[in-house]
């Protein structure tokens, strides 16, 4: 009878606790981890150090040059990227893209945050955060735990941007 009342109470333990550590975003997530993992690039081949992106706020934006709706959004992610960049808020753009064509797309449209390149591993990452249906544009939020916090398929408006943003701070 003893041992049953332990057991109980050790299953009762396990579970609040569980439940407590997802609901303070303690707990890792899994997605978010390979995306800090993976060996990004900038256009021009320089690798990127994603471990400097830990602790932020991040904006994590999957377009590319040939899909009308993510270079509709992108005005909209340079001005909010400028606006909160001193709230420890940082907009990072992937590029499911060749190099060459995320390069040239940026010399006539140019932004103030960082672009990366995803290509295949890009669409896999995106996949793993929920983006389930591959399409473009794909918006994630990871908050400065590294969890996953909010995500949107499809063009982003700047006030739902900053809604979710501000929620996330």
């Amino acid at each position: 009878m003893m041992i049953c009342g332990m057991s109980l109470l050790a299953l009762l333990a396990g579970i609040f606790s569980s439940h407590w550590i997802s609901q303070t975003g303690l707990a890792s997530d899994p997605s978010v981890k390979s995306f800090f993992v993976n060996p990004w690039q900038t256009p021009d081949g320089k690798a990127v150090k994603s471990e400097n992106w830990r602790g932020k706020v991040l904006v994590v934006n999957f377009w590319a040059s040939w899909c009308p709706p993510c270079v509709e959004e992108m005005p909209a992610l340079d001005k909010i990227a400028q606006e909160y960049a001193s709230k420890n808020v940082l907009i990072i753009g992937i590029g499911i893209d060749s190099p060459s064509s995320v390069r040239e797309f940026l010399q006539k449209t140019p932004v103030s945050y960082p672009i990366i390149i995803g290509g295949l591993e890009g669409s896999n990452i995106a996949k793993q955060m929920g983006n389930s249906q591959g399409a473009l544009p794909y918006t994630v939020i990871i908050n400065p735990k590294g969890k996953s916090v909010f995500t949107k398929l499809g063009k982003i408006s700047e006030e739902e941007l900053k809604k979710a943003i501000d929620s996330a701070i």
